[in-house]
């Protein structure tokens, strides 16, 4: 892959094979979950998550511990599909439509309409999205 400083890893275990990929489920905690004073503070939280790597080169089976590799460059790219490009987008429109309608009420959701089509572009060219952000694994020894 590439240096272990660009990668981001998560640890995280087999939850199903395919025939063409892996669903690998990794837990997620927020950054004070791991922090001593986790039990007197109601912040901390866990989530499950599910990651599906298309791209691996050994047999694996269900319940197998393993590491899951992401290009910290991808991870830009993920968030500024997934939430700058959109603000961006709102943020245009609305100055737009405020500026040729002058109502401040339809401005706002004529912004808001233009993420359905947005969202809707992005989910026709997933299958193009996952061959670009693609997730790597390694085995745990």
């Amino acid at each position: 892959m590439e240096e272990s400083s660009n990668l981001i890893r998560h640890k995280g275990f087999i939850k199903k094979v395919n025939p063409d990929s892996l669903i690998i489920s990794i837990i997620n905690e927020s950054a004070c979950s791991s922090c001593h004073a986790n039990g007197a503070c109601s912040v901390s939280d866990f989530k499950e998550k599910d990651i599906e790597v298309r791209s691996y080169n050994q047999t694996y089976n269900p319940g197998q511990s393993v590491t899951v590799l992401f290009k910290e460059s991808n991870g830009f790219k993920a968030l500024f599909f997934g939430y700058i490009l959109p603000l961006i987008t709102l943020v245009m429109v609305l100055a737009l439509s405020l500026n040729f309608t002058n109502n401040e009420g339809l401005s706002g959701l004529l912004a808001l309409t233009i993420l359905i089509p947005y969202y809707t572009t992005l989910y026709f060219f997933r299958h193009h999205l996952k061959k670009m952000l693609k997730f790597h694994i390694e085995e745990i020894n």
